[in-house]
């Protein structure tokens, strides 16, 4: 099995030459947008991302640079994204199969300094998952078997009539991720990194201070692994997650789990791929009907989903998830006892959907997950 070529985050920084002249080159056609007077100063982190944006452009040829840039305004592939692997949807960009090693280091680097640790952690451990699932479903093919984990929403959020590409072929594996930009890596200017492949997709906006991760897709298959008969957990975000809706859900009295507990069918992501501008009511029980200490518990089940943004970030999504507590609902599809079950949060500037998906066996081991603003998706609110 082969893993992604993923260089220390350390060494990615130490590793990479600055060729902003290349950069500019590159870019200068992408058209970014002027932000909004309100948002438009810049801080130390937007800083750091430009500078290791700049960096990263400056590793690519101009080939790869004319592949990766588009416009800020070029809708079609802001929207181009999906939860499906490659052979039922292309994406555009570079491949990182495609990179060399100092290119990896880059791209690498910028991941670093728009996610946090653990969500950059989250990243290579999803990549690696989809390795293993390129293993296995070589070997299922070898034995005559069907590979398994394709599953999902297209970017209309209907299933496709077909399974694959030409010759029904699915391609798993991490060099299918795919890095691209709308707009020009500035300071000042709006502009969005987009990385993803089979079950992420990464939408970061960045608009002078202010950066966004809505919408993005995280989630995976598998979760767990067992190899020579030891299992081990490959993406180790998702357990803590699913630990913390339990723990909420069980901190619920008879008469908070009626009104939290919409229905026992779990159900599919609502807002996937495709379905950007859709409005969802608020279902569930409200946070303004719960305790202080299940408060406390709903905030770190929203935290564990937000928290694979960078800290500085991240601090100013949560003081908006604080201000707005009141107006935010917890709503559980599925058995409550503790098997596979889809939940959703919904606060004025945030939804959650955690889904756990069947094809492959074990529900827990194959899921869907989103993370969307309703009030701000693609960083629309800070653009003129």
């Amino acid at each position: 099995m082969k893993s992604p070529t993923w260089i220390p985050l350390t060494a990615a920084l130490g590793a990479v030459t600055l060729s902003l002249s290349l950069m500019t080159a590159s870019a200068g056609s992408a058209g970014t947008p002027t932000v909004s007077t309100v948002n438009g100063s810049t801080d130390a982190q937007t800083q750091q991302i430009v500078t290791a944006a700049r960096a990263f452009l400056g590793t690519l040829s101009a080939a790869q640079r004319q592949s990766v840039a588009f416009a800020f305004t070029d809708s079609a592939q802001r929207q181009r994204w999906s939860n499906f692997p490659t052979g039922i949807f292309q994406r555009k960009g570079l491949r990182w199969g495609d990179l060399n090693a100092t290119q990896r280091a880059a791209l690498t680097a910028l991941l670093g300094t728009v996610l946090s640790p653990d969500g950059l952690k989250m990243v290579q451990q999803q990549m690696a998952a989809d390795d293993i699932l390129k293993a296995e479903s070589a070997s299922a093919g070898a034995q005559g078997g069907a590979p398994q984990g394709a599953t999902g929403q297209s970017p209309t959020g209907q299933a496709p009539a077909g399974r694959g590409g030409p010759g029904g072929a699915l391609i798993f594996g991490s060099d299918e991720y795919y890095v691209s930009f709308l707009g020009t890596p500035s300071t000042t200017g709006a502009w969005t990194l987009q990385f993803g492949g089979h079950h992420l997709a990464i939408n970061a906006t960045v608009a002078g201070k202010n950066v966004t991760l809505s919408p993005s897709l995280t989630g995976g298959q598998p979760i767990r692994s067992t190899a020579s008969g030891k299992t081990t957990t490959v993406i180790e975000k998702v357990p803590q997650e699913i630990r913390d809706a339990s723990a909420l859900l069980g901190s619920l009295s008879a008469a908070q789990k009626a009104r939290a507990v919409v229905s026992t069918q779990s159900i599919d992501l609502v807002l996937g791929p495709g379905q950007d501008g859709k409005t969802l009511q608020p279902e569930g029980l409200s946070a303004s009907a719960m305790t202080a200490a299940q408060q406390t518990a709903l905030l770190k089940l929203i935290q564990d989903r937000l928290g694979i943004l960078n800290a500085d970030d991240l601090k100013a999504r949560m003081t908006d998830i604080r201000k707005n507590l009141a107006k935010t609902t917890f709503a559980w599809y599925g058995p409550t006892n503790g098997s596979a079950a889809y939940y959703r949060v919904s606060a004025p500037t945030a939804i959650i959907e955690f889904s756990p998906q069947s094809m492959g066996g074990d529900a827990t081991n194959h899921l869907h997950n989103m993370y969307r603003d309703p009030s701000n998706d693609y960083g629309a609110a800070w653009t003129k």
